[in-house]
């Protein structure tokens, strides 16, 4: 079964939130069995922030009962005691609903936490046992809880799910279902890349009959996106390697990097839609990981400008600095909490740059699927011409240098940008 061949993805822009930092919540040892503390209403709270950028989908971060911080899962079927409970979860769907804002979930079934009922059962099994079969064992397995399985990237805490065995593929395929019939649009599915791409297709070839709308998007970081995606039976992965170049052709003021790049992105876009980024709950917030802030609105130009389904990390719309660190609590800086009340943190010059390049995007939806062409292409300035499957044009001329150039017969300013179509 392919995949479904659904229309409102290519109209969808999204706002990505990290539940538990936005909230405020410990993510450093929750009890996943503990009391309920109704704190998701906080996310609702920004709901007509988001839709005053220009935004119209919420992607949420796991939202799952865990350990700690959430990729740890141990209940797949209830929210995390910290956000809320099922009543919050469809209290703040029905508010995305009431402003026409979608809403795709973060799925983690590489692996659970070690105080999945799974586990604890294999545990008490022993090795040899049908609850040990539902976890992987392969040549880099190392001894946990007197087991011997695969764990995540080092990760003793978060053991492998076995994804050829019958039940974990049922399972997956189970919770995705229930999740979809509480009134989620699809899911973002976290490290994908670790997983065989057959297993997606057992999982989610079973929905597409009874979810034809859904949206399946993996997260996937190096390796051939457009073979994945044609084995898996995703509709999208996550376009890291877009990501990278536009963050470092802005910064080191490179932008043949960037048109190398986008010659790849034209041919993924040809076959499936990718979803394109400048920052994420995994990363170095752009607004640090650009130091010449006068060129930020043209790194935000060339996200909407481009073309993909566009993800805003939450935060980045206002200019949000922080620094990811590889060590115990690196990510913290990149997760903060927000306030209840968004007018406590006013806006800027990087809400407007956002407003305008989503304004742009929103009067040209066409863009989502264009292809993407550079001219006057130099180090520090490129017009970048876009290309609709019915005759549709477009221009974007972006200038990173101090003096100003001419681009597609317009003077640009230093660190400047431009951007029109053939109406005007």
């Amino acid at each position: 079964m392919t995949s479904a061949p659904q229309s409102w993805p290519q109209t969808a822009l999204w706002w990505h939130v990290y539940p538990l930092g936005f909230v405020g919540a410990d993510t450093t040892g929750g009890d996943p069995h503990g009391p309920v503390e109704h704190r998701l209403d906080r996310i609702t709270a920004w709901l007509d922030e988001l839709v005053g950028l220009g935004l119209n989908g919420l992607l949420l971060g796991p939202v799952f009962a865990s350990q700690t911080h959430g990729y740890d899962t141990v209940d797949h079927l209830r929210v995390d005691p910290r956000l809320g409970d099922d009543a919050d979860f469809d209290a703040l769907v029905a508010a995305c609903r009431e402003r026409g804002i979608r809403v795709l979930l973060d799925g983690v079934f590489n692996h659970v936490g070690r105080d999945h009922p799974w586990w604890r059962e294999a545990v008490e099994a022993g090795p040899d046992s049908a609850a040990a079969a539902r976890f992987a064992r392969g040549s880099d397995a190392r001894e946990v809880d007197g087991l011997t399985v695969d764990v995540f990237e080092g990760h003793d805490a978060l053991v492998v799910l076995n994804h050829q065995h019958p039940e974990v593929i049922e399972y997956v395929s189970g919770v995705m279902a229930h999740w979809l019939e509480r009134g989620a649009d699809g899911w973002r599915l976290d490290a994908a890349y670790a997983v065989s791409p057959l297993f997606w297709r057992s999982a989610i070839d079973p929905l597409r009959e009874r979810f034809p709308d859904a949206w399946f998007l993996g997260e996937v970081i190096h390796g051939d996106y457009e073979g994945y995606v044609a084995d898996s039976g995703l509709d999208s992965v996550t376009q890291y390697e877009l990501w990278k170049a536009l963050r470092s052709s802005v910064q080191e003021q490179n932008l043949f990097e960037l048109d190398w790049s986008l010659q790849r992105h034209n041919d993924f876009v040809a076959h499936f839609l990718p979803m394109t980024f400048l920052g994420n709950h995994d990363v170095t917030r752009i607004a640090s990981a650009i130091d010449d802030e006068r060129n930020h609105a043209a790194a935000v130009a060339m996200l909407f400008f481009f073309p993909g389904a566009p993800s805003v990390y939450a935060g980045d719309e206002r200019g949000l600095e922080a620094v990811k660190e590889e060590r115990e609590g690196g990510d913290d800086a990149i997760r903060p909490e927000f306030p209840a009340d968004p007018g406590e943190w006013p806006e800027n010059p990087y809400s407007q740059a956002h407003r305008d390049a989503i304004a742009f995007r929103r009067q040209h939806p066409w863009l989502a699927t264009a292809s993407i062409r550079s001219e006057d292409l130099s180090n520090t300035a490129a017009l970048f011409v876009a290309e609709g499957a019915d005759g549709e044009l477009a221009k974007l001329a972006v200038n990173l240098g101090d003096d100003a150039v001419q681009l597609g017969g317009r003077e640009v300013s230093g660190h400047g940008l431009e951007r029109w179509s053939d109406a005007g």
